[in-house]
């Protein structure tokens, strides 16, 4: 019976997959499109589709829970739906992140990787969003100001990349220097999953023996006006001793630390 299980999950996850890039291309070709065509408004049309989105993504997992392909629970889920002005960094152990904390947050911005702009899937995706782009290094910091101060949320993962299961969490400085230099509060999501699946040394046909279950923690909320002033402090330093607190929280999500 494990062993039908299992290869039934092999067959329920592949079909996900297939579900998601369709979903994709389906928003990017037809709904985002019509959007286009019947919202004038660019902010009104940029928040209808980040709300398209974070529906899709509660379908998407919602189906992958009915199939048994994996099962996932948020702890403080209120939190993160009704969170403004604020930065959101988390751990980065699956392919799923994204999709998980996106489902719960309606609005939220986020910040890509320019390659990702070359995925069909993807890229009608996040130009509709108008999700923020890492590398656009002279607009980024003016932008995520702007954003954070008309009430935005900004979702990053510090890591750059998924977690590599046997190695040293290492986090870029990017996230830090964006709430020093915006002055903006950070909120800490910490993502653990029981099983490797999606990960970054995995395929998606590599399913774990049992259903994964998926545990996001939301952190309290760090006031960045109690943590860096000023006149007291050059940026710089500031951003690195909040980047080494952001490791020391992340880093009990990974059992291999």
């Amino acid at each position: 019976m494990k062993q039908i299980n299992r290869l039934w999950r092999i067959f329920a996850t592949g079909f996900c997959f297939s579900l998601f890039g369709l979903g994709g291309l389906l928003l990017s070709l037809i709904w985002f499109n019509i959007l286009l065509l019947v919202i004038r408004d660019a902010a009104k049309r940029r928040r209808i589709a980040r709300r398209s989105i974070s529906l899709s993504f509660r379908f998407f997992l919602w189906v992958t829970k009915v199939m048994g392909v994996l099962d996932y629970r948020f702890h403080g889920k209120e939190i993160l739906q009704q969170e403004r002005g604020c930065l959101v960094i988390a751990n980065h152990p699956s392919l799923l992140d994204y999709v998980l904390l996106a489902s719960v947050m309606p609005e939220t911005d986020c910040m890509v990787k320019s390659s990702l702009l070359k995925n069909p899937f993807m890229s009608g995706v996040i130009r509709s969003a108008d999700y923020l782009i890492n590398s656009q290094a002279d607009s980024l910091l003016p932008e995520c100001e702007q954003r954070l101060a008309q009430g935005d949320t900004i979702l990053i993962f510090p890591e750059g990349t998924r977690t590599r299961y046997g190695e040293p969490m290492t986090l870029q400085r990017g996230a830090a220097n964006i709430a020093v230099r915006c002055a903006s509060d950070v909120r800490i999501v910490t993502i653990r999953c029981s099983e490797r699946m999606l990960d970054k040394q995995s395929q998606w046909y590599d399913v774990p023996p049992v259903k994964p279950l998926f545990d996001v923690n939301i952190g309290e909320r760090i006031a960045i006006a109690g943590f860096y002033d000023a006149n007291l402090q050059e940026p710089a330093l500031a951003a690195r001793q909040l980047n080494r607190l952001f490791l020391s929280q992340l880093q009990r999500t990974n059992p291999e630390q």
